[in-house]
């Protein structure tokens, strides 16, 4: 696998296959299916030749070219989607 990883903090936002090619410029990646455009070669890596942890999920994970480590902080987004809509619902449900 092949992972991009922001040179700033070492998250992990996005995994590819060995085989996918990116194409790195100053400004953006360009993968097989869309183009990155807020990370570029001036601010990410690519590591290639990877193993990700079997639950990888974008941003959940940092890796420094060796080591994976789970950010601290990160909250899985179904996760929040679910509060922030149970939220909405309890106003409504109040109002």
């Amino acid at each position: 696998m092949k992972t991009i990883t922001r040179k700033e903090n070492h998250i992990s936002p996005y995994i590819f296959d060995d085989s996918a090619e990116l194409t790195l410029s100053a400004t953006q990646i360009t993968t097989p299916d869309f183009i990155i455009g807020d990370m570029g070669s001036d601010n990410a890596d690519v590591h290639e030749n990877v193993t990700p942890p079997d639950n990888w999920q974008g941003n959940r994970y940092t890796f420094d070219g060796t080591t994976w480590a789970e950010v601290t902080d990160w909250v899985d987004p179904k996760l929040a989607e679910i509060a922030r809509l149970e939220e909405e619902i309890a106003e409504l449900r109040g109002a």
